[in-house]
């Protein structure tokens, strides 16, 4: 007669039984969880486009007003050099000749494409002006649905001996952005990210995002003011704490 298997013996075919079916279980929670992510990420392509939608409607909006804008800064006397050199980052890529030729420059636009996810242009017009024939220098962004980026700047017509006094002459040494020794204007010659995924134009950007949407703030120098602001408040508050370090030191 055949001895009757242990409970010992049935604890491990239990156990296996138990594994498949929490593993089971598992996998369909996860198979869930990645439809319930296909759905947001749904919702958020089609809010995505929303965004650019309105995005794309009120560039149509604000372009007049930019014009408006621009009208009236050109009454204003080296309104951009004074922009220029008070914000934090720009001003110090002009070089002492920079400054002179920004004195001719009277109007900054900055325009996205009509499919605002495109690209964009910034262009600099100036008056007629010793340093170069052109009246409007222009850089243009185009970004392409495969992730590479088109970089198109125009080709400035230095007048005699000019291009040399702005540093046109010299050998770049990698990507540095030039020094303050070295002129602003060889920036619309940095085209070498051309059709390039990974793609970053530190001066291109500061000037879109940054100085173009209120560039009184830093004709004003209220940027600096406004750091000089939060300085004080952070002293004031480290000067109260010492006080009542003192304080508790003397009880």
């Amino acid at each position: 007669m055949a001895k009757k298997a242990k409970i010992t013996d049935r604890v491990p075919e239990q156990n296996d039984a138990d594994d498949d079916h929490v593993d089971g279980e598992l996998v369909i929670s996860i198979e869930k969880l990645q439809e319930a992510q296909d759905d947001l990420e749904k919702v958020n392509e089609e809010a995505s486009d929303k965004v650019l939608e309105v995005e794309q409607k009120y560039n149509e909006i604000r372009r007049p007003v930019y014009l408006k804008r621009n009208e009236i800064i050109k009454t204003i006397p080296d309104f951009w050099l004074t922009a220029f050199l008070s914000h934090p980052a720009l001003g110090d890529l002009l070089s002492n000749e920079d400054k002179k030729i920004f004195k001719y420059l009277y109007s900054l636009d900055v325009e996205d494409f009509k499919d605002v996810k495109s690209g964009y242009a910034i262009r600099f017009n100036f008056n007629e002006n010793p340093y170069f024939e052109d009246t409007k220098l222009t850089k243009t962004f185009t970004f392409f649905d495969d992730g590479t980026t088109k970089i198109v700047g125009t080709a400035i017509k230095w007048k005699e001996d000019m291009g040399v006094v702005n540093g046109v002459k010299h050998e770049k040494k990698g990507n540095k952005r030039p020094s303050s020794e070295e002129s602003f204007f060889r920036w619309f010659s940095e085209i070498e990210q051309k059709d390039i995924a990974e793609f970053q134009d530190e001066v291109a950007e500061i000037i879109k995002e940054d100085l173009w949407p209120n560039p009184l703030k830093y004709f004003n120098n209220e940027a600096d003011e406004e750091e000089s602001e939060g300085d004080e408040e952070e002293n004031g508050d480290e000067d109260d704490n010492d006080r009542e370090e003192d304080t508790e030191g003397d009880n």
